[in-house]
Order: structure tokens, then C-alpha cells, then sequence
């Protein structure tokens, strides 16, 4: 049962239920180091003679923070438009959200490796689609997530809310898959793809 009462005469352990209060707290957290992150890849330039010259140079840098850090922006805004409609969790959530982190964890580096292609102006493919695929691999983990809550009745939420919920997450899965295959073959225009998925999702949800 949803409340984690087992039936009337059931020998069944119930389900342990938890307050989703301390997961959001430490997801918090987590966002917060990794947008913090972001900025180391930004390295000041060892040519002061000609500091314009070296701090327009940087612009890869600068792009790929901007991205990043708008992205993660969304995810974090869209993961509390998730838990926000959450009454309890369970096992099954705190592990998925687990690994949704661990995956915001590692955009930093996916971050680093897009601006040192750029600035190269090799492997810029490659590091395209290495990048979205992160994303992507946060976009199917929440799309895991908020199936789950609503198949174990964990949610708090009208039906008109959850299934506007359920289209924009289902949407991310193709607008960022689409930002891959483009970014393999023009890649600023996947980069562009992608920057436009993540202004796109700090929209309200229509229907929310």
C-alpha cells in the first residue's frame, strides 16, 4: 500500500517510506559543488602583455561554462518541480537519484573536455557528443525517477500535472538526442541545439 501499511492480514514486511526532505537537501548540495566546479576550467592566460588578446582566447571556456552551468541550472530547477509533487520515497528513488547525481557530477569534466576541443578545433564531434550524452544519461534518469514515483503512488499531484510532467521529461530525451547527432556532424550547431534545450526548460510546464 501506498502509506506503507501492509494489507489486513498480509505477513508482508511493509515498505519503509522516507521523507523526501534530506534527498532534496543532498541533491542540493550536489548541484552546488558541481556548478561550483565549473569554474576551475576556466584557467587565466599566462600572457599579461597582451591580456585582451589572451582573455578573448578563452571564449571556448566561456561557452562551455555558460552551457553547463545553465544546464545544470534546469535540471536543478526541474528536480524540484519533480520532489516538490513527492510525498514519501523509497529505496528504488533514493538509489535512482544516486545516480542522477553522480552523473551532475561528472558534466564538469564533460565540460573541460567540450572547451578543450574547441580551443584545439580537434575532436570537436566527439567531445560534442560526449557531452550531450551525459546529459542525455540525466534526462533518462529522471525520466526513470518520476516513473517510478508514479508507479509505486509515491506523488502528491493532479493527473493533469503529472502527465504534462511526463511529456516535458519524455521530450528532453529527444531534443538532447537530436543535439548529439547534429553536434557529430556541425558541431556549434549542436552546441546550439542544446543551449536552446536548456532555456527551453526553465519555462513554466504548461499544465503544472
Amino acid at each position: 500500500m501506498a502509506d506503507g501499511r501492509p494489507a489486513a492480514g498480509s505477513t508482508r514486511e511493509p515498505r519503509l517510506l522516507r521523507s523526501p526532505g534530506r534527498l532534496v537537501a543532498f541533491s542540493d548540495g550536489v548541484f552546488a559543488i558541481a556548478v561550483t566546479l565549473l569554474v576551475l576550467e576556466i584557467v587565466p592566460p599566462d600572457d599579461f602583455g597582451d591580456l585582451t588578446h589572451g582573455l578573448g582566447r578563452l571564449w571556448p571556456s566561456y561557452l562551455a561554462y555558460v552551457v553547463s552551468f545553465l544546464n545544470i541550472g534546469q535540471v536543478w530547477i526541474n528536480h524540484h518541480v519533480m520532489f516538490d509533487r513527492v510525498r514519501h520515497v523509497d529505496r528504488g528513488v533514493l538509489f535512482l537519484n544516486t545516480l542522477l547525481l553522480m552523473v551532475i557530477g561528472f558534466l564538469p569534466f564533460s565540460t573541460s573536455l567540450l572547451a578543450g576541443a574547441l580551443r584545439a578545433e580537434e575532436g570537436i564531434g566527439t567531445a560534442i557528443v560526449f557531452y550531450g550524452t551525459t546529459l542525455w544519461s540525466a534526462a533518462a534518469l529522471f525520466n526513470l525517477i518520476w516513473t517510478h514515483l508514479r508507479r509505486a503512488d509515491l506523488l502528491d499531484t493532479t493527473p493533469a500535472a503529472a502527465r504534462a510532467i511526463t511529456r516535458r521529461f519524455a521530450l528532453a530525451l529527444a531534443w538532447i538526442g537530436a543535439g548529439i547527432i547534429v553536434g557529430f556532424f556541425v558541431p556549434l550547431a549542436g552546441v546550439a541545439v542544446i543551449a536552446c534545450f536548456s532555456a527551453a526548460y526553465y519555462l513554466p510546464i504548461r499544465g503544472e
